[in-house]
């Protein structure tokens, strides 16, 4: 077995990745070795691991085989697994890209929140078919310090909670998760947003993701918002049969958010790749005891 393992860094608006290439799933990344990759003094950094794999070659992507060559084995950078996320999908995309493996066009990407079709342009941004929204009925309250809010319940192939607040600054430092009630409404935790108006159909957010703490940017957590707001201004595209587009500024970019009438959700936004090299397993396997 090699000494070193190869890797990438890359970001979608500055929401930042370790890509792991390992396409028949030899690489044994655990929660450990997730974290220390994504450490930001002692390892590469970042705010998860992209682990490229083969969907044959995992066991939780076998099924979607048939339909998407490639697994996002996405993990948060305290090692934990999540579902879905939106800024990795372009990053991974952009990643099989630059490896050879993907073209411009039309390409399918599994992730543990389904099968994602992702448009690759030759060169310019990435547009991910994300899914359709869930809006649960519970009624969710989120709080920071002595302020609270009504939040949103939005499934997204992964649980948010979306509070529109006066400024973003309310929402504190988000170094720790904010509180929600009730407990049951999230079993497994929540990516918190704080959404501020910019103008029509025009938004700027904050997010404090489930597993990482505050970050640059959310994908999921961008679609997010745009349907919350869009149902608080009143916009179904189901009902109305009319395309609904938000603005989404998050601190580290911009996406653009469409919901379509059959309500299937597109989001449009960059992805980078920044730099390539080799890990020394021997510094991993020291990491990780």
């Amino acid at each position: 077995m090699s000494s070193r393992i190869a890797f990438l860094k890359g970001h979608g608006t500055e929401n930042d990745f370790v890509i792991v290439p390992d396409p028949d799933n030899a690489v044994d990344l655990s929660p450990a070795a997730v974290a220390a990759l994504c450490d930001r003094r002692a390892g590469i950094g970042g705010d998860g691991v992209l682990h490229v794999v083969r969907s044959a070659a995992h066991p939780e992507a076998r099924a979607m085989a048939a339909r998407a060559e490639w697994f996002m084995d996405y993990r948060n950078s305290d090692g934990s697994v999540a579902e879905m996320c939106g800024n990795g999908v372009r990053v991974f995309a952009r990643y099989l890209q630059r490896a050879g493996h993907a073209t411009a066009g039309d390409l399918a990407i599994a992730t543990r929140g389904g099968v994602k079709t992702v448009h690759l342009a030759k060169d310019g941004d990435i547009t991910v078919g994300m899914g359709k929204a869930r809006l649960p009925e519970q009624e969710v309250t989120v709080r920071v310090g002595e302020r609270s809010w009504p939040a949103r319940n939005v499934d997204m192939g992964n649980p948010h909670a979306v509070a529109f607040v006066e400024d973003l600054a309310h929402a504190g430092d988000l170094l720790t998760p904010p509180a929600y009630s009730p407990a049951s409404a999230y079993p497994d935790g929540v990516n918190v947003e704080f959404v501020v108006d910019r103008g029509p159909r025009h938004v700027a957010m904050r997010v404090h993701e489930r597993g990482s703490g505050e970050t640059r940017s959310c994908g999921t957590g961008a679609c997010a918002v745009a349907v919350a707001a869009a149902r608080r201004d009143g916009a179904d595209p189901a009902v109305t049969g009319t395309p609904v587009t938000y603005t989404v500024d998050v601190p580290g970019g911009r996406l653009v958010i469409t919901e379509r009438p059959d309500g299937e959700i597109e989001m449009t936004g960059p992805a980078v790749i920044v730099a390539e090299g080799e890990l020394d397993r021997a510094w991993l396997d020291e990491a990780v005891r």
